[in-house]
């Protein structure tokens, strides 16, 4: 076990390759950190129950999800009363519903809506993908193309963000199942994390129907789920892509502590519940190990815990002095913590305080930051500059 180091604010050092393998030495650890200025929200909508992710429509329109089922349009800045129709059977237990949304990167020729959802019952349930066709105010032909390949019972730890690769393949984050005394194989379910022979927190990379990518770093793998890309996740609901670089940021939720930013490499294993920061919400440590040789360690540790949601990396120029940036959400924090990179690392951190809970973060086609608000009485909020 190395030695653990203070907690840095904004200034936070160190030089962290990319890879799969161990990097050295024990991760920076963010605390409170100050607040960002030049800058204030607007609501674009209200009135949205409990929304989860965004995608917008080339004429501008935007698709949102809404965790007890529904998949709501905005069009001109006001919400369609009638949900999309056409979707299929959800289980809006817990944790889990109706979760992200995505669109084909040939949208514009096959107009295919991907999403992820919880499925089953209360008893039996498992993270899926369905894929449908957007015709006016309904999905068509929607159909589940992927799920777990094992049940779990209970209401927590679904994952589940989806993030498009560069040649079409589709990442997907899929939760370990949820907190102890829920179990899997006669032991607690979050163990199934280190076991290449289940889906549960891992990454997946599919191909645009659903299937397994034949170049997947599992593949051959006598035991292992074809579909996997990483493993070691506890609960991913933040990932997005750097278009500069090809890199894939993730956040993911710790337990008491132990929140992780991370780089997603096919083929690596990011350690949980073996190698972490967190602890039991009852108190000790999960594990007395924060690293060990062939595990990938964080970029960022937030301890105490945030509750990471939704992530996005910053490329326009709205607000250039933010180009570059990681913006991620915070449910417990009910904040955005905006975090400047130098390559691999994060070296300064702020916070946009937002006093809702914040379930995800995306960039719009205008360049404006958006927001949603994880609430009864949810919003799509802007996030707009202000003067100096």
């Amino acid at each position: 076990m190395k030695r653990p180091i203070p907690l840095i604010a904004t200034a936070l050092l160190g030089s962290i390759a990319v890879g799969c393998e161990a990097r050295p030495g024990p991760a920076p650890i963010s605390g409170d950190v100050p607040e960002a200025i030049g800058w204030r929200t607007e609501v674009v909508v209200s009135g949205l129950a409990h929304p989860w992710g965004i995608a917008w429509l080339p004429d501008g329109s935007v698709l949102v999800t809404e965790r007890p089922g529904r998949l709501r349009l905005i069009r001109d800045g006001r919400l369609d009363p009638t949900p999309i129709a056409g979707l299929p059977a959800i289980l809006a237990e817990g944790q889990g519903g109706l979760l992200d949304v995505a669109l084909h990167p040939d949208f514009a020729e096959n107009r295919f809506v991907y999403l992820t959802l919880a499925t089953g019952s209360k008893e039996a349930n498992r993270t899926a993908l369905a894929r449908g066709r957007l015709e006016g105010q309904a999905l068509v032909g929607t159909e589940i193309i992927f799920q777990s390949a094992d049940a779990k019972s209970g209401g927590q730890h679904f994952g589940s963000r989806l993030v498009w690769l560069p040649d079409k393949s589709l990442l997907m984050s899929i939760g370990d199942g949820g907190n102890p005394p829920i179990s899997f194989a006669g032991d607690v379910i979050r163990k199934q994390a280190q076991n290449p022979g289940t889906h549960f927190g891992s990454v997946v990379r599919l191909r645009d129907d659903g299937s397994a990518h034949p170049d997947n770093p599992f593949a051959g793998r006598e035991g292992a789920r074809p579909e996997l890309w990483s493993i070691g996740h506890r609960n991913i609901q933040g990932m997005t892509s750097d278009p500069a670089t090809g890199r894939i940021w993730a956040t993911e939720h710790g337990s008491r502590g132990g929140d992780e930013l991370n780089i997603i490499e096919g083929g690596g294993n990011y350690g949980w519940p073996e190698v972490t920061y967190s602890m039991e919400y009852w108190g000790p440590k999960i594990s007395d190990e924060t690293s060990r040789p062939g595990i990938t360690e964080p970029v960022l540790v937030w301890t105490p815990s945030k509750a990471p949601s939704g992530l996005a990396l910053y490329t326009g120029e709205v607000y250039p002095q933010w180009t570059g940036n990681l913006f991620s959400g915070a449910l417990k924090f009910q904040q955005v913590r905006r975090l400047v990179l130098d390559g691999t690392s994060v070296v300064g951190e702020e916070k946009l305080s937002i006093g809702q809970r914040v379930r995800d973060v995306r960039q719009g086609p205008d360049g404006y930051l958006y927001l949603l608000t994880d609430e009864p009485d949810g919003a799509l909020l802007r996030i707009l500059p202000t003067a100096p």
